[in-house]
């Protein structure tokens, strides 16, 4: 780079200027810096124009050594030699999913949350490293803590705490649970408004490797039909599928009982008054919906058609009175082709001894379908029961074949009785009568039955939120012992999971849950001599998405380790 100079009628100006070949092949240069005018300059560097050239001179020779610099760093050239042998215990391969998991949690303030827990607990040790760790180990490579410790070992930035100091934060993390969630909860603005004018509710149960009941782990019905004891927990979630509050109460209780308690909490200290409450008929009891109707609230549960009084269940299974859910349009669904794929629904007012209600019956052909198949292939197993005249049936499902065979006794006088076991008609024909048929009961009389089924039809992601907990986070078998470290554990599978849903929220829901968490555990680096990094994954369209939406890339040739520690501050949104 060199320095020229530009005379005008009542100045002189002194400017870095930088020559290159453009594309045509033709030599030509830009200004890359002017340092100002003659009068300016000599205060500062003179006394003479000689002295102001001098400084300039040097000034240009600073901004060329910049510029190769920036040259050298963009082209790195690194010898490796066929003769030498790896260094000894030397880590080269690091975990960088995580940056993408991180840049969630910091927008969420947690760091803030774990300040105000050091302060209030004067511990030394780093909780929030702790905390953000166990949370991306739970996302990325579930286990133990012990391995989750390990595992976070393996990422770009190493643990600045040791194991004790995990199960120490545990105690910790437990008795501010409570707290932990719903500052979070009033953080998540800081990703977009939450969709909390619907939340929906519900329970699941988790099994712990053990064999005697102890303190809240009860023997109870577990959804694995395992025999040792369980937890279960209640989980409250928005309209968009982001978890809002969960609670554990134990094994051998009603979960209806345990609404009441966590959705007092929604109401103080996160503050949500008015939002319509949604579940399944299970946590729909004529209670819940009496306390769902005060306030601002209201709800919107479903209704087992099977329970209705008798009044209400005939008019529900009556063919007459059908109207298509899009236009209002009146239909006989008695004369639909078998490839309609469209909704139709009746309602009336449905009086309990509470409450005023609206009872809708809505009925789908595909649904029917859906519905008669599964029958026609249990029965079918049912038949085959018979065959092999092994009929035993298993109390526990619901759907077990054998609910359709039947047993009776015939003897004659004085002989022992023959046992005949036989297809129950009656009982298909009694379950097909259902076929198609979904009832929903609402105190929300005046709104359009589109917008209530829509509300309803969302029930699906909080049944996703515990599989994913479940199955991708593997929140199950729990190993913890101690109460306030076994509601760390659980915490933690909720921070995730949080964590997890903003980001496919960021993603506009383009990837189901395998591809964004498979492409996450891929997303790894090679340390090259102690330059930088080279990404070991493959570039595809949904690494773009997550460097788009997290403001960030790591998808370079080579990376040094100053980008590097660039991106990471990036991930937790630092300049």
């Amino acid at each position: 780079m060199r320095v020229i100079t530009s005379k005008s009628k009542n100045a002189e100006s002194f400017y870095i200027s930088k020559g290159y070949i453009n594309d045509k092949g033709v030599s030509t240069s830009v200004i890359v810096r002017k340092l100002g005018t003659l009068k300016d300059l000599l205060p500062e560097h003179g006394p003479t124009r000689d002295d102001v050239m001098a400084w300039a001179k040097e000034e240009a020779r600073l901004e060329t050594l910049k510029y190769k610099q920036e040259q050298e760093n963009k082209s790195i050239q690194i010898t490796f030699h066929a003769d030498r042998q790896l260094d000894y215990e030397k880590q080269v391969f690091y975990h960088g999913g995580y940056l993408f998991l991180q840049s969630i949690y910091y927008q969420l303030h947690i760091d803030k949350i774990c300040r105000k827990l050091k302060s209030k607990y004067k511990f030394k040790y780093d909780i929030n490293a702790i905390l953000s760790d166990l949370v991306y180990a739970r996302i990325l490579e579930p286990s133990s803590k012990r391995s989750s410790f390990k595992a976070a070992s393996e990422f770009l930035e190493k643990p600045s705490y040791e194991l004790h100091d995990v199960y120490r934060a545990l105690d910790v993390l437990g008795n501010e649970c409570d707290l932990i969630q719903s500052e979070v909860y009033k953080n998540s603005p800081f990703l977009g408004s939450r969709n909390d004018k619907v939340l929906y509710y519900d329970c699941s149960n988790y099994y712990f490797e053990i064999e005697q009941e102890d303190g809240s782990k009860k023997y109870g019905k577990s959804k694995e039909h395992r025999p040792n004891p369980i937890i279960q927990m209640g989980l409250f979630m928005d309209g968009d599928g982001i978890p809002l509050a969960f609670s554990l109460f134990p094994g051998n209780a009603n979960e209806q009982t345990s609404l009441k308690p966590l959705e007092k909490k929604v109401l103080g200290e996160f503050g949500c008054q008015k939002f319509i409450y949604c579940s399944d008929a299970g946590l729909g009891s004529e209670d819940i919906r009496s306390y769902n109707h005060m306030g601002k609230r209201a709800y919107i549960v479903t209704q087992s058609i099977k329970k209705l009084k008798k009044e209400e269940k005939e008019w529900a299974l009556n063919p007459q009175g059908f109207k298509r859910v899009s236009d209002d349009t009146p239909v006989d669904i008695t004369k639909l082709p078998a490839d309609d794929k469209g909704l139709y629904y009746k309602d009336e007012p449905y009086t309990t001894k509470k409450l005023h209600q609206r009872l809708i019956i809505t009925y789908s052909p595909k649904y029917a379908i859906y519905q008669k198949t599964l029958r026609d292939k249990q029965v079918e197993r049912a038949q085959k029961m018979l065959d092999s005249g092994n009929t035993k049936k298993n109390r526990k499902n619901p759907n077990d074949p054998a609910r359709f065979i039947e047993t009776t006794a015939s003897t004659k006088e004085g002989e022992v009785a023959d046992i005949h076991h036989y297809l129950d008609e009656n009982k298909i024909a009694e379950e097909s009568q259902y076929d198609g048929l979904y009832a929903v009961c609402t105190d929300l009389l005046d709104d359009e039955v589109g917008d209530i089924l829509k509300v309803s039809e969302g029930r699906w992601q909080i049944e996703e939120c515990f599989r994913i907990m479940k199955t991708d986070f593997s929140a199950r078998p729990v190993y913890l012992q101690d109460e306030n470290r076994i509601k760390a554990h659980f915490l933690i599978c909720f921070l995730a999971l949080i964590i997890y849903r903003f980001l496919t929220k960021k993603l506009e829901s383009k990837y189901t849950c395998e591809e964004l968490l498979d492409t996450l555990k891929t997303i790894n680096f090679v340390e090259v001599q102690e330059q930088g990094f080279i990404p070991t994954y493959k570039r595809e369209s949904i690494t773009d998405d997550l460097h788009e939406a997290c403001g960030f890339r790591t998808d370079y040739q080579f990376i040094t380790k100053s980008k590097m520690k660039t991106i990471q501050k990036q991930s937790k949104g630092r300049k």
